[in-house]
């Protein structure tokens, strides 16, 4: 037994707002959802990467002045250094491209699954610390580089078993050159991230900003009208009246219509939705940007964003670096899955088998996990033999482990915890064996 010692002399074992522990039936889903998408992500031709988690400030907000720097985490280290903790895993790779592009194979498409830290306001599925799971195609520019993002994103989602989703798609290009005919180019930063909070202030809020920025009501009207689409329009519907908006076609619109017709050619335009609002608040964004909603729980917010960032790297060189991605927030992700009972959390135990013995079965239990084990059955063995056998059946119930084995001088039993079903074996090859029937 533990001797737990109480005193004045105690630490409080808090956990600072908008951070948070993540206990065994939390962390098991929700690495099973990060083996799902890594598969995915290789299936698609994508490698792992890594980067720090500390890095220069100058590195991670570039020139600042962005929303960015509002939310970011940054000190003096021990040598008086301005360092800050990654706020995505996006501006660190583009840091990386610049330090390694000689290594790199072009194009190249990489994915990194980490934390990144926010100082933004804790609310239901968000967090100060959280995990991104990235991937990212650089070198190119065209459709076909946007269109595999899209495709893999709506593969994950299929892998993941969710089948009510929504992909909003825009272009910031488009929107661009719409602001570009309105005469109010110059303003169009602080317009797009203005645009960006109408799901959460509404429109009329920011019809008010609008109109304060560009000084002219009728202007914020007709900013109002680009970003409100009707409901019922199709997605080519929405991009010819955008267009019509526009006065004109574009570069911007003509890469709309030839993603559009990829994702019909292989099927998957059905969870894709045109929608001009879409902004994305980051300031690196420079042709398509998107975001997805579960449309059971669009309360939520969206749970994979991303777009084209053609300038990005150039902070830290002089190749050209074209580059299109997307993340997925994890925890906000197994959140949502959560409240929506989904199957991949059914089981939140990575444990098979639990073996039960008598002090003197030690060794023989021993064996028997560790043929077991080498046979990639996940086992554990019960550590204090001398507990009884209800205290054993509850640590494995607790566990949510799925079966039993105890054994004697004839036999094996095999017992299911959940059916209490009970079958014997004569040998611990018969039992691996319907093991990985």
């Amino acid at each position: 037994m533990i001797d737990y010692k109480v005193g004045e002399d105690m630490i409080d074992p808090i956990v600072l707002k908008g951070f948070r522990d993540s206990l065994p039936n939390e962390e098991i889903p929700k690495r099973r959802i990060m083996r799902t998408l890594e598969d995915q992500f290789q299936n698609y031709g994508f490698v792992p990467i890594d980067t720090p988690a500390l890095e220069y400030t100058q590195v991670l907000l570039g020139k600042g002045g962005g929303e960015t720097d509002k939310q970011i985490f940054h000190f003096q280290d021990n040598g008086g250094r301005e360092v800050a903790m990654r706020f995505d895993l996006t501006v660190p790779f583009a840091r990386f491209l610049a330090l390694h592009l000689a290594e790199l194979p072009l194009p190249f498409k990489r994915y990194h699954m980490d934390k990144v830290w926010r100082g933004e306001k804790p609310q239901k599925g968000r967090f100060r610390e959280f995990i991104q799971c990235d991937f990212d195609i650089v070198g190119v520019d065209n459709a076909q580089a946007d269109f595999e993002i899209l495709s893999l994103m709506d593969a994950s989602f299929k892998k993941l078993g969710i089948e009510k989703y929504t992909f909003l798609v825009a272009h910031r290009g488009l929107f661009n050159f719409y602001l570009e005919k309105l005469g109010v180019k110059e303003e169009s930063v602080e317009i797009l991230r203005t645009v960006d909070k109408i799901k959460k202030i509404g429109e009329e809020e920011v019809l008010k900003l609008l109109t304060e920025i560009t000084h002219s009501e009728e202007k914020a009207q007709s900013i109002i009208a680009y970003i409100t689409p009707e409901e019922k329009d199709s997605f080519l519907t929405r991009l010819d009246k955008l267009v019509a908006l526009c006065g004109a076609e574009c570069e911007s619109s003509l890469r709309l219509r030839k993603i559009y017709a990829l994702l019909e050619a292989t099927g998957i335009a059905k969870h894709f939705t045109l929608d001009p609002s879409i902004t994305r608040g980051l300031d690196y964004y420079t042709g398509i940007v998107y975001e997805t909603i579960l449309d059971e729980l669009p309360q939520i917010g969206s749970v994979c964003s991303g777009g084209r960032y053609n300038n990005l790297a150039s902070l830290y060189t002089k190749e050209l670096l074209p580059g299109v991605g997307s993340s997925i927030g994890l925890d906000r992700l197994l959140a949502a899955l959560t409240e929506l009972n989904s199957p991949i959390l059914a089981n939140s135990s990575s444990v098979d088998f639990i073996i039960y013995y008598k002090e003197e079965e030690t060794a023989k239990a021993m064996q028997y996990a560790k043929r077991m084990r080498e046979a990639n059955i996940n086992t554990i063995v019960y550590l204090d033999p001398n507990k009884k056998m209800k205290a054993q059946y509850e640590y494995a119930t607790k566990n949510n482990i799925k079966f039993a084995l105890t054994f004697n001088d004839t036999c094996l039993s095999v017992k299911n915890l959940e059916t209490r079903e009970t079958v014997e074996y004569s040998s611990i090859e018969e039992v691996i064996t319907q093991c990985n029937k």
